[in-house]
């Protein structure tokens, strides 16, 4: 399926931001965010969202939880295809119902790690960015990124957010990397199923693969390798992983509706 980056990022295309400027008091004194319409409509198009580890219990409950194919990120599923977010109405509301993933509500803020694509070190400077296009952004806002010279209150809790995001983004990769070393993960495609004419089920479309972790494969881990997951506290994690592929339905029934609701072009 198609790959959604998480965690710190390097400049270059990301996942909602398309202009991204490091936020300064020269170039931005005069900003910051104001009340808007449907301030997540930006997630219309987007289908995959990245997720933390410590946001499965929540996220479980709402959507399916999957891996990235290539890159292992875990990832929301909260649509089919791109261009569908089966948890927006027609008018970019967000359903008040669903999880939001902190991904999300960290937006229109930004930490980028300046310099070359080489991995990150923990001497390299971190930048906070704004996305310049947001919609909340605004010249008359209701909270400004700057009071004075020095960051505003609303400024220094998204940058303490951003921090926090990075910390969990670095405890997924953790898990991530228990689950690659002992083997948990498994492809598995994703089809939506198909009926003929006369009612008779016909072949399923395919749309992708994704990675999940194995039940089978869990099974069979050696009791101590098992009890070791366990008190690493990844245990719960992957539980509610496995919890939330019952949910598949869920969103099939969701993207029905869309489509019997889309007019015809």
């Amino acid at each position: 399926m198609t790959t959604a980056q998480g965690g710190q990022q390097t400049l270059g295309k990301i996942l909602f931001y398309n202009q991204l400027e490091p936020l300064s008091y020269e170039k931005h004194r005069g900003l910051g965010v104001s009340q808007v319409a449907n301030p997540f409509s930006f997630l219309a198009d987007t289908h995959l969202v990245p997720l933390t580890v410590d946001e499965f219990g929540l996220a479980a409950v709402c959507y399916p939880i999957i891996f990235d194919a290539q890159t292992k990120t875990p990832l929301a599923v909260m649509g089919l295809r791109p261009g569908m977010n089966v948890f927006l109405g027609a008018d970019g509301s967000l359903d008040p119902e669903v999880y939001l993933p902190a991904f999300a509500r960290r937006y229109p803020f930004l930490p980028v790690v300046a310099g070359n694509n080489t991995p990150q070190k923990d001497d390299d400077k971190v930048l906070v960015c704004i996305d310049r296009s947001a919609k909340m952004l605004s010249s008359t806002p209701e909270l400004p990124f700057f009071e004075g010279e020095k960051p505003s209150r609303y400024t220094q809790e998204a940058i303490q957010f951003c921090r926090e995001f990075d910390m969990l983004g670095k405890r997924t990769q953790e898990f991530v990397k228990l689950m690659d070393q002992h083997g948990l993960f498994e492809l598995t495609p994703l089809a939506l199923p198909r009926a003929k004419s006369d009612g008779t089920p016909d072949e399923p479309t395919k749309l992708g693969e994704y990675l999940r972790i194995s039940e089978a494969k869990l099974n069979k881990l050696p009791k101590e390798t098992y009890l070791d997951l366990r008190d690493k506290g990844v245990s719960a994690v992957m539980h509610a992983h496995l919890l939330s592929l019952g949910l598949w339905p869920k969103i099939l029934s969701r993207a029905a509706r869309i489509q019997a609701a889309t007019p015809l072009r």
